[in-house]
């Protein structure tokens, strides 16, 4: 295995090193059928509103940028498809938070991920306390792995949280901002005149509508905005690439993950013949994680590969699989595995989970020869790295700017970015950090009447800091690569 290969896996070394992967898609033709086709008239669409900055998609990204956008007085809306924010932290049940510190302990993604994760209520988060993030204890770091909060022997910030209460806060939190929310709105086509972006068509219950705005914010995670308002992308990450798989994540009720983490600690020849057996039967088995509470257990799989999330049939085929998958984990854990006796279906994810789909072209992408310490002229957030032995990652404002379109920025899982920065990139952390400086930028851009990528620097740098975002002190304000 070559270092980038294992550079890009280390969580699959860490954690997940018994995951199924799924190669035997069902058989499909690799000719495009020929289809008939209908015609849509043209007709005119109602404007349901105007605004300074437009968000598309109310994930980790989305409810970010529409607080950040909101706070700075800017008119904002934010459309969401679903009747809930969060995307897969909440409706996707991504409910395990990747890392917020850094190797040394210090908390590096701040901002408006710090002061949500804060606003949670005490119940409703289970994280390692903050003396000690960074321990590298080797008894407290073997307690806090069990509970997805220890990687390399080190215990780090990864709280796992109570996904309504997200869901409530990040509601909260938008309205207090001042933006205005629209649940069950589906942002259908940008609206681009001149090269730029200056709105998006939407499906409702009351048809089809748009909203007009000064800057739009791409916050679907797919890039469905950008690419169909023909900015360019890429995809290449390899299909068999555990950051590339995709599943339907389900928790169970009815547990004791306190004696199940024992047995799991304690008995670990046990526990591996356990794994094995439910792979023998059916194939792709998943192991239990701890969650916000004892009696809830959470799975993030089992992944599966060869499945493309931008295509409707392949979504539906891991959605049937998934939901079959969950029946008999539930058979197998309660007939195996201590603690699980009285488990009970709980949840499945209302949102497919989806790492990776489309990833923008944008003029300063985060690249792999940048883990090396350097910090970005147009530094917009500061990432921890996969390893201890990376520097933290600067992300910079140009991994957000389209290349050539105009009108529109795009943080969240498909900024610019090579595949292996995407691995950790793509996390909810990272989509607070980026989400929160494309509102800013948005803001900024719309009060100015320029265009995105002709904001300020100095300014944009100085916004996010006095909203609490961590950023190095040496950075200069210089125009985005």
């Amino acid at each position: 295995m070559s270092e980038t290969r294992g550079e890009r896996l280390f969580f699959a070394a860490d954690m997940f090193q018994t995951d199924g992967f799924d190669g035997n898609r069902r058989a499909r033709s690799t000719q495009t059928p020929s289809r008939p086709t209908v015609r849509e008239e043209a007709r005119d669409i109602p404007v349901h509103a105007e605004c300074d900055v437009l968000v598309v998609g109310g994930g980790p990204a989305g409810t970010a940028a529409a607080v950040s956008a909101g706070r700075m007085g800017a008119r904002t809306i934010l459309l969401e498809r679903h009747n809930h924010l969060g995307g897969l932290s909440t409706g996707g049940l991504v409910i395990w938070i990747d890392r917020m510190t850094d190797w040394s302990g210090r908390r590096v993604i701040c901002g408006f991920a710090e002061e949500y994760l804060d606003r949670l209520p005490k119940g409703a988060v289970s994280g390692p306390p903050r003396d000690a993030w960074g321990s590298r204890d080797a008894a407290t770091a073997a307690w806090w792995q069990l509970r997805t909060s220890a990687f390399h022997g080190i215990v780090t910030y990864a709280p796992t949280c109570d996904p309504e209460w997200m869901k409530l806060t990040a509601q909260e939190m938008v309205l207090e901002a001042g933006a205005t929310l629209m649940f069950h709105c589906w942002g259908a086509e940008p609206i681009v005149e001149d090269g730029a972006v200056r709105g998006a068509v939407f499906e409702s219950k009351q048809g089809r509508r748009a909203v007009l705005a000064k800057v739009v914010v791409d916050a679907t995670g797919d890039g469905d905005l950008f690419a169909r308002a023909g900015a360019a992308s890429e995809a290449d990450i390899n299909p068999g690439d555990i950051h590339h798989c995709t599943n339907t994540a389900w928790m169970f009720g009815g547990v004791d993950m306190t004696a199940f983490l024992r047995w799991r600690a304690e008995e670990p020849d046990q526990y591996g013949a356990f794994l094995a057996q439910g792979k023998a039967k059916i194939g792709l088995f998943e192991k239990a994680f701890a969650s916000w509470r004892d009696d809830v257990a959470l799975f993030m799989g089992p992944r599966m590969v060869g499945f493309n999330a931008l295509d409707i049939e392949d979504q539906a085929e891991v959605e049937i699989r998934s939901h079959r998958l969950m029946a008999q984990h539930l058979d197998i854990y309660r007939a195996d595995a201590p603690g699980f006796s009285n488990a009970f279906l709980m949840l499945s994810a209302p949102q497919l989970g989806v790492r990776h789909t489309r990833r923008l072209c944008g003029v300063g992408p985060v690249l792999r020869e940048q883990w090396d310490g350097r910090v970005r002229a147009d530094e917009i957030g500061v990432s921890p790295s996969l390893s201890p032995k990376f520097a933290n990652v600067s992300v910079g404002y140009g991994s957000l700017i389209p290349e050539t379109l105009d009108g529109l920025l795009a943080p969240g899982r498909h900024l610019a970015c090579d595949a292996t920065s995407h691995s950790f990139m793509r996390e909810i952390p990272q989509c607070w950090l980026t989400g929160q400086a494309a509102g800013a930028a948005a803001a900024l851009a719309a009060d100015a009447g320029v265009q995105p990528r002709a904001v300020t620097l100095a300014d944009l740098q100085r916004v996010l800091r006095a909203q609490g975002a961590f950023l190095h002190d040496q950075a200069p304000a210089k125009a985005a690569e």
